[in-house]
């Protein structure tokens, strides 16, 4: 399991000497193997203290005992570590730093303010490690040479730092600088001093993190918030910010207790919470939502020591669209001409690795964005997945690798769109490939031919001769949702997202499929809509706004007195339409995101998409949870229409319904959509169990109004999450569904809908 850069020996000789043992424990490249001299009940009580004493960052998957010939110890101790075979133990994500450290920041002589302390406990794991088994040797700790203190620290078996692999002090290990235009400081106290100063002032600077550079500024400084979006090249996307602690974050934001959780925890990710206040325009402007994170390196807490402000905006040190940037060097070169200083230390960062984004829907913590403190834990899976490795989508591109019962995934690299991310993408590859001691014999791809990462599996399959198969889309989507509940046989399977390429040649996003892990049948979807200009309409959303209408009124959208049409104007639209009638690049789409660009087109809300997913995340986050009803739809054939809904909508749009209003009726005529298809299907084919699946899911209204409308009636649901999984899917198993609907000649409803 995860016992390699825990703490995991120290714990182990504590406990020994405790017991009175005498023997040996190592690191192997497979495991943490303790040799000892005692009866077999000693070594069960031994064993049971350790499942229940384990380091908190720590994860058991298995403890084996076996009866070896006779050794004799006199003590115990910890002996060197071994690479003995392709086996490989998990390896530490990073871990934020612990109050013990925090405490040791000012009493420990030689650790006095040293933003880089660290012990067996927390500290840098996976973004300094270059090899197993984890030791010194094998992380860009190994220039530097431990001082005598530090040396005595490590040796000490009741140190908290024995065997503290990054152990450093202000005396022997890695040292902060900044860099201005004006100069170089190299005094810790001198540099936290003027980085408050700047900061104070409505700099910007790039601050070295844990995994890469952040780019950071006064939250509540307007000046500054303006000079990152400018320096970022980035319009709306919003930013994430570093409180000073939970207390000043409550402040702003809503924090239920399965939030303050995931927050607080060692793996300190981003998290995705409902706003209480604005605070300064341009970092979140339009959503409910902020993206609030906590101070999980030293640096951070010694930072937020000196200032008055209680948050930083701390956004990804990267051009828009490219990696994360981890070079001194290199940010200095790309940064200088807009930052106001950068502030680095002399320790490499070896594996490239961002923030990790999560959000809390109902009491269960979803990962968003999987990396820092997350990656490179594994899924453990009950077949053997030795040699298969998944190459992924485009858009926030990861790759997946089988190690025998484990899948272990990459983390977050970017969208796989420019030459910069796909190189880190292979480099990352290449990396995985040496840590796991991975070895290819089957390379899977998604259905387009023109993802990079689906060229990157035709490359690799055509140099190593090994097989490479295919998949579509949204049966992957089905199937991770399947495989990290760890469900077997057939499902009833909703994938709502954006668009992946279909098997009959049009771009899929709505599907609802009978599925297993081998094939797939699409039994229901939205109906296809005309995609004017191609790619060019998912950033263009007021292009799919004109495509849903042409399709409700003809040749009179023109005439509709709509938002859109005084912003855009009749030749625009015109010319849109032109298109649409002529089918000049126009492929068809079946598409729940494009449905939702099309909807907050129409009642105005983004016309222009700056960030991916704008238009769901401005839709939800406009909703009026005091509204109740639905939207008409109709099902013809096979097929959702929507005709009657936007039809509904421009009549309420021009009677000056509110935004929210209409928000919340298009929500919740999408919950009625899934009850009524799951039964549908369920009727179809006896099957009881829904996988809901894909990006729409995200959306934390809609899914936990879809799980509300089946727990309302009498049946049983069971909603899981799994916070550590390599998936991003959700997943209800119900038994059984049970529903009521009535069918109109307008359309079908659900009948039994709950109150909001």
């Amino acid at each position: 399991g995860l016992v390699q850069g825990v703490g995991f020996r120290p714990f182990i000789f504590r406990l020994a000497t405790k017991h009175g043992l005498s023997g040996q424990v190592e690191n192997r490249n497979d495991g943490v193997v303790i040799d000892i001299n005692t009866a077999m009940e000693t070594v069960l009580c031994f064993r049971d203290d350790i499942i229940q004493h384990a380091p908190e960052a720590s994860s058991i998957e298995n403890i084996e005992i076996s009866e070896q010939a006779t050794r004799a110890f006199s003590s115990f101790e910890i002996i060197k570590s071994e690479n003995i075979s392709d086996g490989v133990t998990e390896i530490s994500p990073d871990i934020a730093v612990c109050r013990e450290c925090l405490e040791d920041l000012n009493r420990q002589p030689h650790r006095i303010h040293y933003p880089l302390i660290n012990c067996t406990h927390c500290g840098p794991r996976f973004s300094i490690i270059s090899d197993l088994p984890y030791d010194r040797p094998n992380t860009t700790m190994s220039p530097f040479e431990m001082c005598p203190d530090c040396r005595k620290e490590y040796e000490d078996s009741s140190d908290r730092r024995f065997h503290a692999q990054p152990v450093a002090c202000n005396h022997c290990g890695p040292s902060y600088k900044l860099e201005t235009q004006t100069g170089v400081l190299e005094n810790f106290s001198t540099i936290l001093k003027k980085v408050n100063n700047l900061i104070s002032n409505g700099a910007l600077l790039a601050i070295k993190g844990t995994g890469g550079f952040h780019l950071v500024c006064d939250a509540f400084n307007g000046e500054g918030v303006r000079k990152m979006r400018k320096m970022k090249q980035r319009d709306g996307k919003p930013f994430a910010l570093m409180f000073r602690d939970v207390d000043e974050a409550r402040v702003y934001v809503e924090i239920s207790n399965a939030e303050e959780e995931i927050l607080t925890s060692w793996r300190r990710p981003i998290v995705l919470l409902r706003k209480k206040k604005e605070i300064t325009r341009g970092i979140a402007d339009g959503l409910n939502t902020l993206g609030v994170m906590l101070p999980y390196m030293p640096f951070h807490h010694l930072l937020f020591a000196s200032l008055k402000t209680p948050a930083l905006v701390m956004t990804s040190g990267n051009v828009s669209e490219e990696p994360i940037l981890i070079s001194n060097e290199v940010v200095w070169k790309q940064f200088s001409d807009f930052v106001d200083g950068v502030v680095t230390y002399n320790r490499e960062i070896y594996n490239r690795v961002d923030d990790s984004v999560a959000v809390v829907i109902g009491d269960f913590p979803m990962v968003l964005r999987r990396a820092r403190g997350f990656t490179p834990l594994p899924i453990r899976t009950s077949i053997d997945v030795e040699g298969i490795l998944g190459t992924g989508a485009e858009l926030t591109g990861s790759f997946c690798l089988g190690k025998g019962l484990h899948a272990i995934m990459s983390q977050y690299t970017g969208d796989l769109k420019n030459l910069e991310t796909f190189d880190f993408y292979r480099e990352t590859y290449k990396r995985y490939c040496r840590l796991f001691r991975f070895k290819p014999n089957l390379v899977v791809s998604d259905l387009h031919p023109d993802y990079l990462s689906s060229h990157f599996a035709r490359q690799l399959a055509g140099e190593t001769g090994i097989r490479h198969i295919s998949v579509q889309h949204h049966h992957a989507h089905i199937a991770s949702g399947m495989f990290s509940a760890g469900l077997e046989g057939e499902v009833i399977g909703f994938s709502f997202d954006g668009t992946g390429l279909g098997t009959d040649g049009h771009y899929w996003g709505a599907e609802v499929l009978k599925t297993d892990y081998l094939g797939f049948e699409r039994l229901f979807h939205f109906e296809y809509m005309p995609l004017p200009g191609g790619d060019r309409a998912i950033m263009e959303p007021w292009r799919m706004a004109v495509s849903y209408l042409y399709a409700c009124f003809g040749p009179e959208t023109k005439d509709l007195q709509l938002p859109l049409f005084a912003d855009k104007g009749e030749r625009e639209i015109g010319n849109i339409i032109s298109l649409i009638e002529k089918g000049i690049n126009t492929p068809l789409v079946s598409s729940a995101g494009r449905l939702f660009d099309a909807v907050a087109a129409i009642t105005g809300l983004n016309y222009h998409s700056s960030f991916q997913a704008q238009s769901p995340m401005l839709l939800e986050s406009v909703i009026d949870n005091s509204v109740k009803g639905v939207y008409l739809y109709k099902l013809v054939g096979n097929q959702v229409s929507f005709k009657p809904m936007i039809i509904q909508m421009v009549d309420d749009l021009q009677k000056g319904l509110s935004t929210g209003s209409i928000s919340a009726k298009f929500h919740h005529t999408l919950v009625a959509i899934i009850s009524q298809l799951a039964l549908e299907v369920r009727d179809l084919t006896g099957l009881d169990r829904v996988v809901l699946a894909g990006a729409t899911f995200q959306n934390r209204y809609l899914t936990k109004k879809s799980g509300l409308n089946w727990t309302m009636s009498d049946l049983k649901c069971i909603f899981q999450i799994q916070s550590q999984s390599m998936i991003r899917e959700l997943l209800w198993v119900s038994w059984p569904l049970a529903h009521t609907q009535e069918k109109t000649s307008k359309g079908s409803k659900c009948t039994n809908f709950p109150s909001p």
